[in-house]
Order: structure tokens, then sequence, then C-alpha cells
């Protein structure tokens, strides 16, 4: 791949590889009713956009979250980049390799793993914690005999705060809080180098989600692991990430530096999901919540996605589609939205941080 190069006086230096990059990747899923059934009632397929057309990059030792309402198409997102599910168009890089070549490599492989949402689920009861833990090892041919896979799993164990003694039992004798740590211990255990986080604080209490936040940020600082982080939940997306993607109906419609994104949202959507924070402090500033419905993916509107919801859209909105592009006023954001491009949101408007840094 050839990389754009960055002028410094007389010198072109390349920029570094991102671990991780799509460009316009999509998936859509097939609908429709039986073929019999569909030529009765003379209809086509039906297709859902789970996710349509989203381009982003990671540079590698840094954390990129993704954002939005449930049915937006993060999940989907998080299974093709780590190839459970194939691109229906478009294409995901890893470490500058096309994903389909690098998945064909077990080197490869193994430096990219997936940390599930839900630890009661993830986990086969009737294995042993020393098993579930191990069998990346195993798979991978890391390790020489038994003796070193029981040496591995203790370490890894340690690593994320449990006692090599905990090998011995099974999943269901510890708690979600620590069946997560059992499930990042796993990842871990195939050396990755690029971790894929679908929720996976979702389903624990809150005072548990800030011991797991807290054991991913100290582990990315220890092994600089690159992460892409999944979530709904702003509070956990601004404590752990570095650039924020805000998706709506399968498309990315903000991206952000993380601070940026909650002091200075652009898009209407973003504002809108900033306005329904609680106003803990009670300070009495209005509030314009969203209103409507989200459209179904399988017959989205024309035009901007967000524009029947939207109190700025016109009839360019409902015409034409937005394409992400640099917010004026606001550096290193960029914008699917035509009231930003137009000047028509009354610009970069700070709002008040109602979420705790």
């Amino acid at each position: 791949m050839r990389l754009p190069k960055r002028r410094m006086g007389r010198r072109a230096v390349a920029e570094p590889t991102p671990m991780l990059e799509t460009r316009d990747v999509a998936r859509f899923f097939d609908v429709s009713r039986p073929l019999v059934q569909r030529l009765i009632a003379r209809e086509g397929k039906r297709m859902l956009r789970a996710v349509d057309g989203v381009s982003f990059a990671i540079p590698k030792g840094t954390t990129l979250s993704l954002v939005g309402e449930s049915g937006c198409g993060k999940s989907t997102v998080a299974r093709l980049v780590v190839g459970l599910y194939p691109p229906t168009r478009g294409s995901v890089r890893f470490d500058g390799q096309d994903l389909s070549v690098a998945r064909a490599d077990p080197s490869q492989r193994q430096r990219m793993q997936m940390i599930f949402q839900d630890p009661y689920a993830s986990l086969n009861p009737r294995w042993r914690v020393r098993d579930i833990i191990a069998e990346p090892i195993r798979a991978f041919g890391l390790v020489k005999d038994k003796a070193e896979t029981e040496a591995r799993v203790g370490q890894l164990l340690t690593q994320v705060g449990l006692s090599p003694l905990d090998g011995q039992k099974f999943p269901h004798e510890f708690s979600g809080g620590q069946r997560q740590r059992i499930s990042i211990a796993r990842a871990l255990s195939s050396n990755p180098e690029f971790l894929v986080c679908d929720e996976p604080t979702s389903a624990l209490d809150v005072s548990v989600q800030a011991q797991i936040l807290n054991l991913m940020k100290d582990l990315q600082k220890q092994l600089g692991l690159t992460y892409l982080f999944i979530s709904h939940n702003l509070a956990v997306v601004r404590q752990v990430s570095d650039r924020v993607g805000v998706m709506y109906l399968g498309r990315l419609v903000e991206t952000a530096e993380a601070e940026t994104l909650f002091t200075t949202p652009r898009h209407p959507y973003t504002r809108a999901l900033m306005e329904a924070i609680p106003d803990l402090d009670m300070t009495g500033r209005q509030r314009t919540p969203v209103g409507g419905e989200v459209p179904s993916p399988i017959s989205p509107p024309s035009g901007c996605p967000f524009h029947p919801r939207c109190a700025l859209a016109n009839d360019r909105c409902k015409a034409e589609r937005p394409e992400l592009a640099p917010a004026r006023g606001t550096p290193g954001t960029t914008v699917a939205c035509h009231a930003v491009e137009e000047g028509r949101d009354g610009g970069a408007q700070p709002v008040e941080a109602a979420l705790a840094g």
C-alpha cells in the first residue's frame, strides 16, 4: 500500500500505517420472505442495510469508540473488522494488509482478538477457567508443553486481577465482573495487538464497570494495545477514548477527538445525544429533545438519514445524502451534515459537559 506523505521542510515523511482501517465498508442482510411468497405478492428482495459505507482508521496504541443508539450498526462493524462477517462492499485493512489475507495467516490472526458483550454467555460453562484461557494458546501453538501452558494461564489470571488458583474453577463460580476479567485474559492469551471490545461493560454494575475500564486502560499502557471500543454509554466512551465516531442508521455522522466531541458536538444527532444526558447539576439550561423514531434500515429515508427527526433539515437534506467532511471552526472534527456545511447550525457552540471527565 502506498502511504500518504507529510511534508516536513524539504523531506517527505510517510505517515505510519494505522493498525486498522476501513474503507467504505458495508454489510447488507437479505431479510426477504421465501421465494414463492414473494412471487405471489409480486415483491422484490428486502435488504437490511446494517452498515452502509463506514470509513475510519485507528492509529496504533490508541482507542476509537463507536457510539450510537441500539440498531445503528456498531456491533456489525465490530464483527466486520474481525472477519466474522464478510463485507458486502468496501474493504478492511489490518496493519496495511487486506483482512481476508491477514485472517488466512495464523501469525496475523493471533494479533487480533475480541471481547464480547455478555460474560455470562461468552464463556463455556462446561470448561474450567484454565481450559478457557488456554484454548487460544493451544490453537496457535504458542507454548511447547503443559507446564508452560499452566504457567502462562496463571500469569494471565494474575494480570487481570485474579488468582492462578481460580483456573481450577468453573465460570458459574464467579461474579459478572470476574467473568469479564476471564474474558479479557482469554483475549490476551494469544498476545494480540488489537482488541475489539463489543460493549464489554454493559452487563455489569456501575462500580464493576469502573474496575474493568481501569483494567483495560492499564493493559493498554502496559502492552501497547489498540482498541476498537463499541458502546452506547457516553460516560464510558468519554473515559476510554482517544477519538469517537457517532453512528446513525449504519453510517458515521461525526468523528472527533473525545473531549472535542463532548464539549463542542456539531452534528444535530450528536447534540441530541448530549441533550439526553440528565442535568444532575440542575443548571436550568434549555433542552431540545429529538423527536420521532429511528427509521427502518430496510427502507431508509432519502437524502440524510436523520432529516425526518432534524429541526435543521431543508429540501437539500431530504434529497442529497451528506458525506463526512471537515467541520469549519472545529479542527479535527468531520461531520456528515448539510446544515454544518452551510453554516445553518450556528457554528461551533460549546455545550455544558454533563459527564464527569
